[in-house]
């Protein structure tokens, strides 16, 4: 039997520490006790030939909020979005999707959610307006008198009305993402579940993606993003769950889940390698020197080691021109929780 691992869930945070990525605060604050849209217990999912894909997921992902869903590759994640929509079945534990059990009230839920997972299932030979077209027909919810309307709107939101009529199979994949989002967004949705979304665009279409969440979410729309890149869930989410090889370790605002990571002290002087070894003799560990830049890790026991270790640099004859602690990264935070690092290009 499978024992269900710790997991840590932040519900404090310092008002005063600025916010990570600015904009990911722009779907608005989100209250501890607002109802959640996503909640599981205990979720397990073990596939034939023994392998635990997830390991007792307590996962909450609060209402109007932009949830990041991070861990690297392999992580859990896919799996888990494939249970919440009803896709495949946990092996054990429960999921409720918008107050109602998955997968038993898939008819209910699922038209009220968006989803792009795994990217999109395209006919190549159709145009992607037709391929909308096919989409929102399918809804049994949709008014075919305003359907044109509908896919028209759909394809200007994610910048596809020029190739409106090209075939999909001519779609490069940065292109089939943005189609496969637009078929998400033909109705307006309480819950918008993104896998990997701005997989294979260019750094311009991320921006454009990411500029795109902000906005549903200003609108009122839930959003869970799963991805590998850093970069992404710390500039547009305003929470985040990190994944590791099945195993939820840690949830919260991704401001908290920031502040987890110990700053970096970062002193600027002229005399690099002396400082270096000023702060050596103190106790400040990992060490980096660059021109003009000597950055480590102070100690963490005892009193603020800060005064005092600048006081040491300045007695030794270094000139400092530049002395502080830079705020830890979401990045820096699953180094510490994890061990390892992934992909943060974005």
């Amino acid at each position: 039997m499978t024992q269900s691992p710790v997991v840590e869930s932040i519900d404090s945070v310092d008002t005063e520490e600025t916010p990570v990525g600015g904009p990911a605060t722009a779907a608005g604050p989100t209250r501890a006790d607002s109802p959640a849209v996503i909640r599981t217990q205990g979720l397990t999912k073990r596939f034939a030939g023994g392998q635990l894909a997830v390991d007792g997921l307590d996962l909450t992902v609060p209402r109007g909020s932009v949830f990041g869903f991070l861990g690297p590759n392999g992580s859990g994640k896919t799996t888990t979005i494939r249970m919440l929509m009803g896709l495949i079945a946990p092996t054990s534990g429960v999921a409720t999707v918008l107050g109602a059990s998955m997968p038993q009230s898939v008819g209910s839920v699922l038209p009220r959610v968006g989803a792009l997972i795994e990217g999109p299932a395209l006919y190549g030979f159709l145009s992607g307006r037709d391929n909308l077209v096919r989409y929102d027909c399918a809804d049994p919810t949709a008014d075919p008198r305003t359907r044109a309307r509908r896919v028209s709107e759909a394809l200007d939101r994610v910048g596809l009305t020029a190739a409106a009529g090209k075939k999909a199979r001519a779609y490069s994949l940065g292109m089939k993402q943005r189609l496969g989002l637009a078929a998400a967004l033909l109705q307006p949705r309480e819950l918008l579940v993104l896998d990997e979304p701005t997989n294979g665009l260019d750094p311009q279409g991320m921006r454009e993606i990411r500029a795109l969440i902000r906005e549903l979410a200003g609108e009122g729309t839930t959003v869970f993003l799963s991805s590998h890149l850093l970069d992404e869930i710390e500039q547009v989410c305003t929470h985040a769950a990190v994944m590791s090889k099945g195993r939820l370790l840690v949830q919260g605002t991704v401001r908290e889940l920031a502040a987890r990571a110990q700053g970096r002290l970062v002193v600027r002087t002229p005399d690099a390698a002396r400082a270096a070894e000023v702060l050596a003799a103190r106790g400040v560990s990992d060490i980096r020197v660059a021109e003009s830049r000597v950055d480590g890790e102070p100690a963490t026991a005892g009193d603020d080691p800060l005064p005092g270790l600048c006081a040491a640099l300045v007695e030794a004859g270094v000139r400092v021109s530049g002395f502080g602690v830079e705020r830890g990264t979401l990045e820096d935070a699953f180094v510490a929780l994890t061990g390892e690092g992934f992909d943060v290009a974005g």
